[in-house]
C-alpha cells in the first residue's frame, strides 16, 4: 500500500496499473454462485453483476479493449458487448479467484468503510442515471449508466491502494466545508484525482465514448448532463435528504427530464416531510 504521495502522476498510473484491482466480496460470492450455474446463465445475467461493482467493471473493459482491436472496428462500450464478446466461461476463466477490497483492508476498518461508501454512491449513481437515460430515450442507456458508475473511480481506487491519504483528504474536508475538493487532493497527493482518471482510462485504452460521458467539462452535452447530475444527487444525498445543495440538483434535473418538481420527489421516494419541505421551498435557480 502507498502510505506517502508517489512524486508524480506516472508514477501513481504505473502503481496502479501494475497491482491487481480488488473487487467487493460480495461479488465475488454472485459470480461463484453464477459459475454453479453456468448452463443456465447468460451474458445479460453476468453483466448485471459486474454492472454492480464499479472495480470489476473497469476490469473487464481494459481487460476486452486489445481484442477489440483484432475484431471489431467499433469501441466496446458497454459490459454487456465485453461479456457477448468474450465469452460466458473465457469470462470465468479470466476473473477467477479475484482479490476482494475487504482482504487487502482487512487491517484498515476506516478506508473499508470508506470505500464502501463510496462504491454505495457509485452504485446509486448508475441507477439514477439509467433511469433517466431511460427517460430521456437514450439511444444506449447502458453507456450512461456505466459513465456514472465509473466517475469516481479513481476516488475508490485511492481508498482501495492508498487508505490512509485517502483518510486525510476526506479529514481535511470535514474539518473545513469550504474545502474543495480538487484543492485538498492536490494538498495531500500532489495531484487531481480526475487527472489520474484519465491518466489511467488512456492507459487502460477506454473508449473514448466513456471518457467523455465522465468528464465534466463536456456538461453541456445531455447524455453528460445525465451523468453529472446523477453523481451530484448521489453524493449530495450519501447522508440523508437534507443537503443545502439538493434543491439545486432538484431544478437541474427537472430541466434535462421536463418534468415537475412533485414528479421528480415522488420518483426519489423521498420521506412525506421532505416532500413537503422541497414542494414548499422556491425553485432554486442555476
Amino acid at each position: 500500500m502507498v502510505e506517502k504521495p508517489l512524486h508524480d502522476l506516472n508514477a501513481w498510473v504505473t502503481y496502479f496499473t501494475q497491482n491487481e484491482i480488488p473487487i467487493l466480496r460480495k461479488t465475488v460470492r454472485q459470480l461463484e454462485e453464477a459459475r454453479q450455474n453456468i448452463d443456465r446463465i447468460n451474458g445479460r445475467d453476468i453483466a448485471t453483476i459486474v454492472l454492480q461493482d464499479p472495480l470489476l467493471a473497469v476490469r473487464v473493459l481494459a481487460y476486452i479493449q486489445p481484442f477489440r482491436g483484432k475484431h471489431l472496428r467499433t469501441d466496446i462500450t458497454t459490459i454487456g458487448s465485453a461479456i457477448m464478446m468474450l465469452g460466458v466461461e473465457p469470462f470465468f476463466q479470466r476473473f477467477e479467484s479475484p482479490l476482494t477490497i475487504e482482504t487487502v483492508l482487512s487491517n484498515e476498518p476506516q478506508a473499508l468503510l470508506g470505500v464502501l461508501q463510496v462504491i454505495r454512491r457509485a452504485q446509486r449513481a448508475s441507477n439514477y442515471a439509467h433511469d433517466w437515460a431511460f427517460e430521456r430515450h437514450d439511444l444506449n442507456i447502458e453507456e450512461v449508466a456505466l459513465a456514472a458508475l465509473l466517475h469516481d473511480l479513481a476516488e475508490i481506487l485511492l481508498w482501495c491502494f492508498a487508505p490512509r491519504l485517502a483518510i486525510e483528504i476526506r479529514d481535511k474536508q470535514l474539518a473545513d466545508s469550504t474545502l474543495r475538493s480538487t484543492t485538498a487532493q492536490l494538498q495531500t497527493l500532489g495531484i487531481r484525482l480526475f487527472d489520474l482518471q484519465l491518466a489511467l482510462c488512456n492507459t487502460w485504452q477506454l473508449p473514448e465514448l466513456l471518457k467523455t460521458l465522465m468528464d465534466d467539462a463536456n456538461a453541456s452535452l445531455p447524455r453528460v448532463q445525465n451523468v453529472v447530475l446523477a453523481v451530484n444527487l448521489a453524493r449530495h444525498s450519501a447522508v440523508d435528504w437534507t443537503n443545502a445543495a439538493l434543491p439545486d440538483d432538484f431544478h437541474a434535473i427537472e430541466k434535462l427530464l421536463h418534468i415537475k418538481r412533485e414528479a421528480l420527489l415522488s420518483r426519489l421516494n423521498l420521506p412525506e416531510e421532505l416532500m413537503a419541505r422541497y414542494l414548499s421551498s422556491p425553485p432554486a435557480t442555476l
